[in-house]
């Protein structure tokens, strides 16, 4: 019997919202409002490319030569960036994931990390996508199922627009970006006032090459950032994130090959720093039996 290249899909509708969840990388395949495509996602016959809608744990990003040491151990991780020499992305992208419930505006899947070399820890992980009337959110928990502390770290890899970046209108609250060398890995901090890479006031996207980690992210009162996109069409997409996710990569898809160059802008949250298995900057270490949770989503303002 053939599958689809992404798995079993659980499509979701609320509202004037749909969306299309893969049991492959519990991969945020499609989301649309009133049939207009919101995420730049991926057809039921393809595989999730550039990263498309994905999971990204137990790190999210860049591992310089996927290397780390944590607890007296040099571990290795396999380099799957291997121009750059990185490790990226973490560990559960291409991994199947097992549903635990399934409604028609929700689903949580679940999968398991089983101790391997490069990270010999034990972490339960579950998704839940929920749709309603505001918009999807986004539920992450994860469970430090081992009997050794872990280090962990968690990120989102939508893309929004489908159209030239350059059009956008973007608002990003970050004040502060992380200075990246050749390799994309962080070697220090940049106040943005006076920078390509300030959006704390709305402007046009326009030539402006992004692929900037951004972090001392303005919050409202409950706590939440939100990074804003203004189509050309008038409509507005608000990616908001709660304070589990102190940084949000923007890529601006300039290295990928055509069409997909410059067609769509990811918005990232992320729970910690790319090269954080590292440098530690936002790492989250649990000990056993201690859980991490986090939640970000996606509204759209017409």
């Amino acid at each position: 019997m053939t599958r689809l290249p992404s798995g079993d899909q659980f499509e979701l509708d609320a509202g004037p919202y749909r969306a299309v969840v893969t049991s492959v990388g519990a991969t945020l395949r499609g989301l649309s409002f009133r049939e207009r495509p919101v995420a730049d996602g991926f057809g039921e016959r393809d595989r999730s490319t550039f990263g498309r809608g994905q999971v990204l744990a137990p790190w999210p990003n860049r591992l310089r030569d996927g290397r780390y040491r944590f607890s007296d151990r040099d571990l290795q991780l396999p380099l799957d960036e291997p121009e750059r020499g990185n490790a990226i992305h973490g560990l559960v992208r291409w991994q199947e994931w097992t549903v635990e419930d399934a409604r028609p505006d929700r689903v949580t899947l679940r999968h398991v990390i089983w101790p391997r070399d490069g990270y010999p820890f034990l972490v339960e992980l579950a998704v839940t996508y929920t749709l309603d009337g505001e918009g999807l959110s986004v539920r992450t928990v994860a469970v430090n199922a081992g009997v050794d502390p872990c280090p962990f770290g968690a990120g989102f890899h939508p893309y929004f627009g489908g159209g030239p970046v350059d059009d956008i209108v973007l608002h990003c609250p970050g004040r502060t970006t992380l200075v990246t060398d050749g390799r994309g890995i962080p070697v220090g901090r940049e106040d943005v006032s006076g920078t390509a890479q300030d959006f704390r006031v709305r402007r046009p996207v326009g030539t402006v090459q992004l692929d900037t980690c951004f972090t001392d992210l303005a919050r409202d009162a409950a706590g939440r950032a939100e990074v804003r996109l203004r189509h050309p069409d008038g409509a507005e997409t608000a990616v908001w994130m709660d304070g589990a996710f102190p940084f949000v990569m923007v890529f601006s898809a300039d290295t990928l090959l055509e069409p997909q160059r410059r067609r769509a802008l990811a918005v990232e949250p992320m729970s910690c720093a790319p090269n954080a298995l590292q440098s530690g900057d936002g790492l989250v270490v649990l000990a056993p039996g201690e859980r991490w949770e986090g939640s970000w989503g996606v509204t759209v303002r017409s």
